[in-house]
């Protein structure tokens, strides 16, 4: 299985605070398959700036480190021409922004993936489409 995970499960590994975060053990779960490889994971090209961001403003002691730590994974990105396409007509479809549909339309356009997220607002609006998951719905088998 292919997974695209989008900031807001990886913020949930890096931030493990399951009082103010539900799921990080779901989001752990999934990052460190990953990492071992059970599953194949694809990211857009703005993954790592976005979580940096995310991570300059909730931690910035550790923000340095952590940023360092996920660029050394060197996740697989996918780019291309038809993912932005995707994305755009996603953001266009369902009023969210581009940053979100990034993350989904490589999903739908990388064969047998799977978009897991746990923001709700674009869960709801997205659904619909295909191809996404909740992290709550994560049960380490896609």
């Amino acid at each position: 299985m292919i997974v695209v995970l989008d900031a807001s499960v990886i913020l949930k590994w890096l931030l493990e605070d399951p009082e103010r975060e539900p799921d990080t053990d779901r989001a752990t779960d999934l990052v460190e398959r990953v990492v071992r490889g059970d599953l194949e994971i694809r990211q857009p090209p703005h993954w790592l700036a976005e979580v940096a961001a995310v991570l300059a403003r909730l931690s910035p002691r550790t923000a340095r480190d952590d940023v360092a730590a996920l660029s050394a994974l060197e996740l697989p990105i996918r780019g291309d021409p038809a993912v932005y396409d995707r994305a755009t007509r996603l953001a266009i479809d369902t009023g969210q922004h581009i940053f979100d549909t990034l993350y989904h339309a490589v999903a739908i356009e990388e064969s047998e993936a799977m978009f897991i997220t746990a923001d709700k607002r674009y869960l709801i609006k997205a659904r619909p489409v295909g191809r996404i998951m909740a992290l709550s719905d994560w049960n380490g088998h896609g």
